[in-house]
């Protein structure tokens, strides 16, 4: 949410912690962050030199207990992410790690909550890749962790994201109902004294037009020949699916497990991969096929009921720099046209651009943590920025070279539609934004309702070392 607050004492300080602390953001600066020693913050529990170093259980919330090096690994985690922690006590951080707990156990106890294995592992082996890509092996992994090796480390890592995944799955139900009137946002805004009100950083509103290169029909052969090589080999030759997967695979997410994935129709896999999957029978190879990722077969190993375990391998066709200047000739004419007022920017868009998301509504960028139009300044992708901050509203960027999270580049260019001045908020003009203020207040009011009631009824143990804390919540059930 693009906002940028003075003082809103008004909203209790727990609600900021809420929403925070992503455990595998933390990967990008591991090899920085592996060396030094955890800050510890002044407050109610012991100075560091007083405090035990071994390793023990300072809290149990029903089903799930925390570690004393829980606490560490959030401020880690904090500092990795570029997050002050010189405000942020251990008592706070234990406050919210078992707020997180407490959310966990009572998923457990939901019969409507449900957490499968099989989304776990999936979810597993997908961050598992992407974190070894960034911190370089697994040893390095097992070292930052403190993991004697990688079936440990597996262990750990499977608990870590299903306890994530139970409490945000609960966090969610507690939340799911909680609705706002346009009464009760203007009720939100007048309470607000004057002095505290919230100041919105400087905006920008955006257009888009991307002109992917056309893959040649021969890259395209080469790729399908390739695949039909491989499923030959394994189906005549007895080769291994697996080997051939680890070896030639393009696939981050499951390359590094031989192409493996498990799933059911829920599973947020594209349309295309999904249908062919479940149109096989165990021990079939699906002839190559095609999504958006690239070119694809698929073994299924084994049915499961609803579920199906798979192998498969993805292959992209190559961009040559003819496809690419091809692009840039393309994207180079249409701004041409767009500056000789031949063209607007949005028909365009509309009539030219290759980007499915965009072109529908004239090229309009949607910013995807608020999916409204606008994007704070301040909080802005960097590569989006330096694409963008110089630009004067309804200037047209030169080509941009892009590339996208797939890997695959592209040109594309760029237009600030409106630019927002930083300003105190106006309650016509920020409806949006206080709304979405005035929602989350009644959802954390929500929210500390229900917790009050789910600590009274939860096995709640907190170690002495910890019992002077000033709690938020009232864990220690006075």
């Amino acid at each position: 949410m693009p906002l940028k607050i003075k003082t809103m004492k008004f909203i209790n300080n727990k609600f900021l912690l809420l929403f925070t602390f992503a455990f595998f953001t933390v990967i990008a600066t591991a090899q920085e962050v592996i060396q030094e020693e955890t800050a510890v913050k002044k407050d109610t529990v012991k100075k560091v030199s007083q405090r035990k170093k071994v390793d023990g259980v300072i809290a149990t919330i029903g089903d799930f207990i925390i570690l004393d090096s829980d606490i560490d690994m959030e401020y880690i985690e904090l500092t990795s992410q570029g997050i002050s922690v010189n405000d942020i006590t251990r008592c706070q951080l234990l406050g919210k790690l078992m707020e997180d707990r407490l959310y966990a156990h009572q998923a457990l106890q939901d019969s409507t909550i449900v957490v499968n294995d099989g989304e776990i592992n999936n979810m597993m082996d997908e961050r598992l890749t992407y974190m070894l890509e960034q911190i370089g092996s697994m040893d390095k992994m097992l070292k930052f962790y403190n993991k004697k090796n990688e079936e440990e480390f597996r262990s750990f890592f499977f608990d870590v994201l299903k306890q994530g995944k139970l409490s945000s799955e609960m966090r969610n139900k507690v939340v799911a109902d909680v609705e706002i009137t346009p009464e009760e946002v203007r009720t939100f805004f007048k309470k607000i004294p004057t002095e505290e009100l919230p100041v919105f950083g400087a905006e920008l509103e955006l257009s888009q037009i991307v002109i992917e290169p056309k893959v040649s029909d021969v890259e395209r052969q080469k790729v399908i020949d390739k695949l039909i090589e491989i499923r030959k080999d394994v189906l005549e030759n007895g080769s291994s699916f697996r080997t051939r997967a680890v070896l030639y695979s393009q696939d981050p997410g499951s390359r590094s497990s031989g192409g493996f994935y498990k799933m059911n129709r829920k599973t947020p896999f594209v349309k295309e991969f999904k249908d062919v999957a479940f149109s096989l029978n165990e021990g079939e190879i699906s002839m190559p096929f095609q999504t958006d990722f690239g070119y694809h077969i698929i073994l299924v190993e084994k049915i499961k009921g609803q579920e199906v375990e798979l192998r498969h391998i993805l292959l992209t066709p190559k961009i040559t720099d003819d496809d690419l200047r091809e692009a840039k000739e393309k994207v180079t004419l249409i701004r041409s046209r767009i500056v000789s007022g031949e063209l607007t920017f949005a028909e365009a868009a509309r009539n030219l651009s290759d980007e499915k998301e965009t072109k529908t509504n004239g090229g309009i960028l949607l910013n995807p943590k608020t999916l409204d139009t606008r994007f704070e300044l301040t909080k802005m992708d960097p590569s989006l920025y330096s694409q963008v901050s110089s630009l004067k509203p309804n200037e047209v960027s030169q080509p941009i070279l892009d590339e996208d999270q797939k890997g695959m580049k592209k040109y594309k260019l760029m237009m600030v539609t409106n630019r927002i001045d930083s300003h105190v908020a106006d309650y016509a003009t920020d409806y949006v934004k206080i709304k979405e203020l005035a929602l989350k207040e009644k959802q954390f009011e929500a929210i500390g309702k229900w917790s009050n009631e789910k600590i009274l009824e939860t096995y709640i143990r907190i170690n002495a070392e910890y019992r002077d804390c000033d709690f938020t919540n009232n864990w220690l059930k006075k």
